[in-house]
């Protein structure tokens, strides 16, 4: 039996979203970010259902192996901080994401996007001390089950730490976190059967992504992918709100 019969989901539509998870889990394993600014804006354009559900579901094994492979440079002080932060902006997400259309449902998550781009464009010198995590946290928890774009807060605030801790911290936030959005997308009858389905065709894309983030991180340099993620996050989001309005 074809797990995807009745999905509404085409050959076409599986080729191109798994090409979309490979490239943004090729740049998350290798700079620390991209998986969610890159595949999430372009996916929506694809097919809204495989955000935000079906996307955190598969990044969660992208972050999990991020995690355990540089574990020893984990920031474990901020760990409890994030937990809390993120208890507190995943609710109002999910119960937003039960409730709202799907032409709302572009133009929230579109504004997001846009919003998490700016954020990402900030070069304050942040600490990140329990209080500064925790506040990011909150952000990172709304913005992340919302949209499944939770990375920017959190980013902004280890911005200037080295690879290691960079990638590995926030992978383990991000694999917490995307726990909890699940968990409460699910309380809202926003994550079952169906987006398992599409987790599940996005997660040979997880598993492409991993396999050439070792060449990739070698050749690429984080400053100059930054534009480039940005840009085309932004522009993905401007089509998704010119859907919404239009």
């Amino acid at each position: 039996m074809n797990p995807l019969a009745g999905s509404g989901l085409g050959a076409s539509d599986v080729a191109l979203s798994v090409a979309i998870v490979a490239a943004g889990s090729a740049l998350q394993a290798s700079i620390g970010f991209g998986v969610a600014l890159v595949a999430a804006p372009l996916l929506v354009i694809v097919d809204r259902r495989f955000v935000p559900g079906p996307l955190l579901a598969a990044a969660l094994l992208l972050t999990v192996i991020m995690a355990v492979r540089e574990r020893a440079a984990i920031d474990v002080h901020g760990l409890r901080a994030a937990v809390w932060g993120r208890l507190l902006g995943t609710p109002p997400a999910a119960l937003l994401v039960g409730a709202v259309s799907s032409r709302t449902f572009d133009l929230v998550f579109g504004l997001l996007v846009l919003s998490a781009v700016g954020v990402s464009l900030v070069h304050r010198a942040v600490t990140p001390t329990r209080r500064s995590v925790f506040l990011a946290s909150v952000a990172s928890g709304f913005m992340g089950t919302a949209s499944s774009i939770g990375g920017p807060p959190l980013a902004l605030v280890y911005q200037n730490a080295d690879g290691p801790r960079l990638r590995s911290t926030l992978a383990t936030l991000f694999a917490m976190g995307s726990v909890l959005s699940i968990t409460a997308l699910a309380a809202v009858g926003r994550f079952g059967a169906p987006e398992l389905v599409r987790a599940a065709v996005l997660l040979p894309g997880v598993v492409l992504g991993v396999a050439a983030s070792g060449p990739l991180a070698r050749a690429l340099d984080r400053a100059a992918a930054r534009p480039f993620v940005l840009g085309l996050s932004g522009l993905a989001a401007l089509a998704v709100l010119g859907r919404a309005v239009f």
